[in-house]
């Protein structure tokens, strides 16, 4: 080993000029020029002589032993970039990854969870009597494009336990980039929006969502809302509309405006489990919304109005939800909990993809009008063990056509790892 090699090892493992530790190798003197550096070498695990105790400082190295030697001052921390340029593919072949190679290696992460529910539907569900269960399994990919952008992707499995023929659906149901232009902050492709506390939208578009600020935050969205067309049977080209957002001390403000437009007079398709349907031409539907939030200590009290354009003799023009919230179950906090209490009157029309999980009632009647409802959600999470968290949720809603009311007992697990 050359003197100024094993100078520029000791070096870069931050070694003193003062002995570390007894003579290692019987071949190496305590007044040898490099004994100091040999020593914390050796006791850093960086070089093992040949067994026999010596050093063999006299003996050609060859290449593969100089990689082995790098690739050790590399796991101590070492900064050694050039010797690992100059060794990069005898430390491919042990497997040790370079500088850009580890960085590479963190671009893209993988992370998920996993839920299971049970759920119960009595008097006037649409799954009156039946029970509902079902594992969803969700895998998120994160890469890194750049210092600006990123990539996200959601693979989304979903086996129904009472399906005993053990069909089950897996898809790519999130593909999209975020990044900046300027100061503002982009999301497109195929993602996700939530509008009116998740009242009016909470589902999928193909499309793009711009915001800006932070205090106050400006955000405008476009695209065709494909997760009300799949699941709900709408029929919108797009949806397009812009919210503003602030805060003042502990309270938050927020005031937007949305349509979803049926220029080409498209019709109602029934799909699912929706019942007392028929074909039904959809016309353009705007909805205004104006929302506040306060916060005092661990509790939050929400209270939002909607407005649509949509006509119904069963539903009126105008709605409004009234929530209160105390604690968060925290999925790294074992332990943590919240409970949700929640009162909603919304008419027909605003409840395009609604956040909740219990049967709601939504449809047509068979005169070709459509109704809202009205009724109240409770809900609890807990902890149970970290990246464990449990939920029950409940749900009374009536709908405008005074038909039974529609009861839901939700229960379930979600794990996240």
């Amino acid at each position: 080993m050359k003197k100024s090699l094993v100078l520029a090892m000791a070096m870069a493992l931050g070694v003193t000029a003062s002995a570390y530790a007894a003579n290692p190798f019987s071949d190496v003197p305590t007044g040898h020029w490099a004994y100091d550096s040999i020593s914390k070498l050796a006791a850093a695990g960086v070089i093992e002589g040949y067994g026999d105790s010596t050093f063999g400082g006299d003996k050609m190295m060859t290449r593969y032993e100089m990689a082995q030697i790098v690739a050790k001052a590399m796991a101590k921390g070492a900064n050694v970039d050039k010797l690992a340029a100059e060794f990069a593919d005898e430390l491919d072949n042990l497997g040790v990854r370079v500088a850009n190679l580890e960085k590479k290696a963190d671009n893209v992460k993988i992370s998920g969870n996993i839920r299971t529910h049970y759920a119960s539907y009595k008097d006037g569900a649409k799954r009156n009597g039946s029970y509902g269960s079902k594992l969803r399994t969700r895998l998120f990919v994160n890469g890194q494009i750049n210092d600006d952008w990123s990539y996200t992707g959601r693979l989304e499995n979903i086996q129904n336990f009472r399906n005993n023929t053990g069909d089950e659906d897996t898809k790519l149901n999130w593909a999209f980039v975020t990044g900046k232009l300027g100061g503002m902050k982009v999301r497109a492709g195929h993602t996700w929006i939530y509008l009116g506390d998740g009242n009016i939208y909470d589902e999928n578009i193909d499309g793009v969502v711009l915001s800006y600020g932070k205090d106050v935050k400006l955000e405008a969205v476009y695209g065709k809302p494909t997760g009300a067309n799949d699941k709900f049977g709408w029929n919108y080209d797009y949806v397009a509309g812009a919210s503003l957002s602030g805060n003042i001390d502990k309270l938050n403000l927020s005031a937007g405006y949305y349509r979803f437009d049926a220029s080409d007079d498209k019709t109602f398709e029934s799909k699912g489990t929706i019942k007392n349907i028929i074909a039904q031409k959809i016309e353009d539907n705007s909805i205004w919304h104006a929302g506040a939030n306060y916060t005092f200590g661990k509790a939050n009290l929400g209270a939002s109005y909607y407005n649509t354009d949509m006509d119904s003799k069963y539903s009126d023009e105008d709605g409004y939800s009234v929530q209160l919230s105390y604690g968060k179950a925290r999925a790294n906090k074992v332990g943590s909990f919240g409970l949700v209490a929640q009162y909603m009157d919304l008419p027909a029309g605003v409840t395009i993809a609604h956040t909740m999980n219990g049967d709601y009632p939504f449809g047509w009647t068979k005169d070709a009008q459509s109704y809202g409802f009205e009724g109240y959600k409770l809900a609890g999470y807990y902890t149970v063990a970290k990246n464990m968290v449990l939920g029950v949720e409940y749900y009374d809603l009536e709908p405008d056509n005074n038909e039974k009311d529609y009861k839901t007992l939700w229960s379930q697990m979600i794990i996240t790892f």
